[in-house]
């Protein structure tokens, strides 16, 4: 498989993004996979984690193959101003959004196997105009422009052992989930997801279970009439392209153990549908990974966790999940 290591950029400074790289780093110089950080050198050193003679600037995916095994790899790309752990700050933003355009042309370009992303808060990113809700929308239009062949996302999934689900809508209101639903919109989801499982996760018959919105999946309109006029015609048409999709399904039954047999992925249509069946299996361990994209991007499924940064506190699990799993998507595409 290819040896070009993952790009994994810092997130938010202030945040527990620093920590977690540099112990995800110690967790596997060993056995990699290898990736080399684009962030801000004395950002790492402060943590108080690991000193600069573990560190090692490089320049090139190629520097940070050959260092991975004694040192943490960096693309130095520094910051103006020096942030202070758990005080995030609308000045960092032109950095955390230089390394998350620097990362994906990396990506785009070929020189690194894919892009695993520490996280971001929206706030600050807001204050300093930032136009975008979240990671997942931002690289849609970081990569709208590169070739890919098949159904274009981006589309949110969140992933455990046991259990993939992926969403319809992502970052909505609760309020405004039912006007945002459409067929197309659950179509094309619903289209990625099954180009995905069989691309980037080597299922080849992918079975794909739609949950509905409302309790009891609406109860033949009783309880609310998306099931009847959105999302079954929706699943109607996914069959008819070609996709084994069922529902839609009751949400509360949808993820108990005997039902999870029965699908390789499940179509949530709000965020919350999605994440809480996965973090209540694996809290620790949950990836996030965009899909419909021409480059691979993981993240660990946490956020910034201001209220620890800079004490030590904070679990790798989840980064180290995501470092792995961008590896072997890496490696499934290119087979």
């Amino acid at each position: 498989m290819s040896s070009r290591p993952l790009a994994l950029t810092l997130g938010d400074p202030a945040g527990v993004g620093p920590e977690i790289v540099i112990k995800a780093w110690s967790a596997l110089r060993d056995s990699g996979p290898a990736f080399m950080v684009i962030g801000d050198v004395q950002t790492l050193v402060d943590t108080a984690l690991i000193s600069e003679d573990l560190i090692r600037r490089v320049t090139s995916a190629d520097e940070a193959n050959g260092a991975f095994a004694y040192a943490l790899p960096v693309l130095d790309l520094p910051l103006r101003t020096p942030v202070v752990p758990g005080q995030p700050t609308p000045l960092a933003a032109p950095a955390i959004i230089q390394w998350i355009e620097t990362a994906v042309g990396l990506s785009l370009s070929g020189q690194v196997a894919g892009l695993v992303t520490a996280p971001i808060s929206k706030a600050p990113l807001y204050e300093a105009g930032f136009g975008f809700p979240g990671h997942t929308e931002f690289l849609g239009e970081l990569t709208a422009a590169a070739r890919f062949d098949g159904a274009r996302g981006p589309v949110m999934m969140l992933a455990v052992p046991g259990l993939k689900t992926t969403l319809v809508t992502v970052h909505e209101p609760l309020a405004r989930v039912p006007e945002r639903l459409t067929i197309e919109g659950i179509v094309n989801a619903g289209l990625v997801t099954a180009q995905a499982l069989r691309h980037d996760f080597g299922i080849d018959q992918p079975r794909l279970a739609v949950a509905g919105l409302n309790p009891h999946a609406g109860e033949s309109g009783s309880i609310g009439r998306e099931e009847v006029e959105i999302i079954d015609p929706a699943v109607r048409a996914l069959r008819d392209l070609g996709v084994d999709a069922t529902g839609p399904w009751p949400a509360d039954s949808l993820f108990a153990p005997e039902a999870r047999d029965r699908f390789d992925a499940a179509l949530c249509m709000y965020h919350d549908q999605a994440l809480i069946p996965v973090k209540m299996l694996d809290f620790w361990g949950g990836v996030n990974v965009t899909l419909g994209l021409p480059v691979v991007r993981t993240s660990p499924d946490h956020g910034t966790a201001f209220d620890i940064a800079g004490k030590g506190l904070a679990r790798p699990d989840s980064l180290i999940a995501a470092i792995r799993m961008a590896r072997s998507i890496a490696d499934q595409r290119a087979r």
